[in-house]
């Protein structure tokens, strides 16, 4: 077990004991599984994965913070950046937000979207977790009025008729299933979930397959340099697949993704050699996706790099690449704050604003471990912020 992290209790231990017991009958039955099939298996199980089973996941009473959950200012700063693409498609454009998580997001959003006076057609978020799904239904229906309420709609999966409008997805990608790769004598191999004398699961390597060397070779070729022997990481090789999945039939507008993550020569840096993956349990991170399965929330660094060439290989061009700090100040994070401060009435509340903003900002929080990746398809101009252009590093990709 990890040190220092916090008991489960009985109810949660049972949980995690069943979603191992699946695991274990599925390996018996098939053999050892990709550690990418394990990572959705714990993610995204009916039931028992950790998304898909009723769990707190996010802020105080869950396992992380994401930027939503900390108040309203990062909903205003996105709200900004993509209300002109909004205006310009016209009334036909809708906003798609994948993984709604408490519905934060969708309530600051819509809230702030009347305010400018560009709300969509629709609000549709596409979330595959029902215990979710139930919880940002009621979450909307208690804060918004009845005719923001009304744009809302769910989605089972993503648009298969041509659309417009704007794609927004924060902290997605780093819980993707993600495929383990290790080097052995110059040789590819792929890490899998395995069982061992005992029971009990361990990680093994096995020679990787034509599609997951064919990947790790490329990122070879991109960086210029092998992998030395030992050298451990992921990567996501069915991303193109996904992003033309899930937006594939936007025919004009923007893709805006938030996550945690590096360019791809700092993502696979020599010192960085057993990857970027992670387990968040109550706040606590550590490195062992083995331990509690469904407890945990399992997450690896997004490749920025591989994402530009996705939604490249999707018809989508790089229209902004820059750290979220830089992203939220050319997104007009000052004047949101301002706007927020002024109904502030007491001081307590003027002091977590400002630790909201810190949060969002501050290079060691969120600032620049986070970066925002702008994609866009079918505009005839770039309707965004001239701040926001500006600061774009979309070179270092």
């Amino acid at each position: 077990m990890p040190n220092r992290l916090p008991e489960p209790g009985a109810d949660e231990r049972a949980h995690s004991d069943r979603l191992l017991q699946l695991l274990r009958e599925q390996i018996v039955s098939h053999g050892p599984m990709p550690f990418s099939q394990y990572m959705e298996r714990c993610l995204y199980a009916p039931g028992l994965g950790y998304y898909s089973a009723g769990r707190t996941k996010f802020g105080a009473a869950g396992d992380f913070v994401t930027a939503p959950e900390l108040g309203d200012l990062f909903a205003g700063c996105v709200v900004n950046a993509v209300q002109p693409v909004l205006a310009m498609l016209g009334d036909e454009a809708d906003f798609l937000e994948l993984g709604g998580g408490s519905g934060a997001f969708a309530e600051a959003a819509l809230k702030a979207l009347a305010a400018g006076g560009a709300l969509p057609r629709q609000y549709l978020i596409l979330e595959p977790s029902a215990d979710l799904r139930e919880r940002q239904r009621e979450r909307l229906a208690a804060n918004l009025p009845p005719g923001l309420h009304a744009r809302v709609q769910w989605l089972d999966r993503p648009p298969e008729q041509d659309w417009r409008g704007v794609l927004f997805a924060n902290e997605v990608i780093d819980a993707l299933p993600a495929t383990r790769f290790a080097m052995r004598q110059g040789e590819v191999y792929e890490e899998y979930v395995a069982l061992d004398g005992e029971g009990r699961l361990t990680r093994v390597d096995r020679p990787a397959d034509a599609l997951v060397a064919g990947a790790v070779r490329h990122v070879e070729r991109d960086l210029g340099v092998e992998f030395v022997d030992g050298y451990r990481s992921e990567l996501l090789p069915q991303l193109p697949y996904w992003i033309q999945a899930v937006a594939g039939a936007l025919t004009a507008g923007l893709l805006l993704f938030v996550d945690y993550g590096y360019v791809r020569r700092e993502y696979y840096l020599p010192e960085r050699d057993d990857g970027t993956l992670m387990a968040h349990y109550r706040h606590h991170a550590h490195n062992d996706p083995l331990y509690l399965p469904g407890l945990n929330d399992l997450t690896t660094s997004v490749d920025f790099t591989a994402l530009a060439e996705a939604g490249n290989s999707a018809g989508f061009g790089v229209a902004g690449y820059l750290p979220q700090a830089q992203f939220l100040i050319g997104a007009g994070l000052q004047q949101v704050f301002e706007d927020a401060q002024a109904k502030v009435a007491d001081e307590h509340g003027r002091y977590r604003l400002a630790q909201q903003a810190k949060r969002l900002m501050l290079p060691e929080q969120m600032g620049e471990r986070f970066q925002a990746m702008l994609l866009a398809r079918g505009l005839d101009a770039l309707p965004l912020p001239a701040e926001l252009l500006a600061a774009d590093q979309g070179g270092r990709l």
